[in-house]
């Protein structure tokens, strides 16, 4: 999986209760055409990030595919979410 580019937009909790930083990404990626996950059209990632004092992680995301914007039934593996998270630490 190779991550093209990334947009990211703060979330604000108008109320204070929810610790930490939130911001709503969306990560467009590149898969080899002999991964399970590979689509002629594309995909990528939308979620939430959360950064707090001590880490961050993405609390929640779906793999959707471009064009049709269907929902793959995919999780990511530890390595390729780790992965994420590092490149979303590195540039927001």
């Amino acid at each position: 999986m190779e991550i093209i580019q990334m947009n990211a937009e703060e979330l604000k909790d108008p109320t204070g209760i929810l610790p930490g930083q939130r911001y709503e990404v969306m990560i467009e990626i590149e898969v080899p055409e002999d991964d399970e996950l590979y689509t002629p059209s594309g995909m990528y990632i939308k979620g939430i990030y959360v950064r707090e004092e001590a880490s961050s992680k993405l609390a929640q995301y779906a793999i959707i595919e471009r064009g049709s914007e269907t929902y793959l039934d995919f999780a990511l593996e530890e390595e390729e979410e780790q992965a994420l998270v590092a490149y979303c630490d590195e540039k927001i």
